[in-house]
């Protein structure tokens, strides 16, 4: 028999001034400043495409974050690994994409485990630096679940790192952060990241 869930929605009022007719506009003019002519065929329509392109970077999807009573008194680390991550530096406007790997130990409620990564874009989704992101995350899930212990660590590639400036192709960025037994209990510590596979 399953139990009845208990969900509290997410949901992404549209951003205040929010105008993309004016980002279209405004692309073009960034565009033109920068020497590029926007008068053949193929780069005719590039501002709407870069000013709904970049709308959608910035848009993320309402949901339901459905939790679940442990009925079970389930108490070992739950993990999700390699969750994809797309976000936007918000020094240069640029991409930066990796994967997240969220965990936790359960009080006494569940999440249904594609929240998970609901959770990760519901943070991304915004001009971002990848140290807040990190912590974002794991704190949101510490005030939702009440858990005894949240663990979070991103793995990212930065464009603004490595298509200019000094051009570190291949570079990644690793940050983190823990909550609870899993900042304090070391052994606890050490199992969260040998199972996101990242050396601690």
């Amino acid at each position: 028999m399953q139990s009845s869930g208990t969900a509290l929605r997410v949901v992404h009022e549209p951003v205040p001034g929010f105008d993309l007719a004016a980002a279209e506009t405004a692309a073009g003019d960034f565009l033109r400043a920068l020497g590029i002519s926007l008068d053949s065929e193929s780069l005719r329509g590039t501002p709407g495409r870069m000013a709904r392109a970049y709308a959608e970077l910035f848009t993320p999807r309402s949901f339901d974050l459905t939790t679940f009573p442990n009925d079970e008194g389930y108490d070992e680390l739950v993990l999700a690994r390699d969750i994809p991550v797309r976000s936007v530096c918000e020094h240069h406007l640029l991409p930066f994409t990796g994967v997240a790997h969220v965990g936790y130990l359960p009080g006494e409620r569940i999440l249904g485990l594609s929240k998970l990564a609901r959770v990760v874009e519901h943070f991304a989704c915004r001009p971002q630096v990848q140290e807040r992101l990190t912590k974002q995350i794991a704190g949101w899930l510490g005030d939702q679940l009440s858990p005894k212990g949240v663990g979070v660590v991103i793995e990212a590639e930065h464009t603004c790192m490595t298509l200019r400036g000094v051009q570190a192709t291949g570079s990644s960025t690793v940050t983190s952060t823990l909550m609870g037994t899993l900042r304090e209990d070391a052994r606890s510590r050490q199992e969260f990241f040998s199972l996101t596979g990242v050396n601690a």
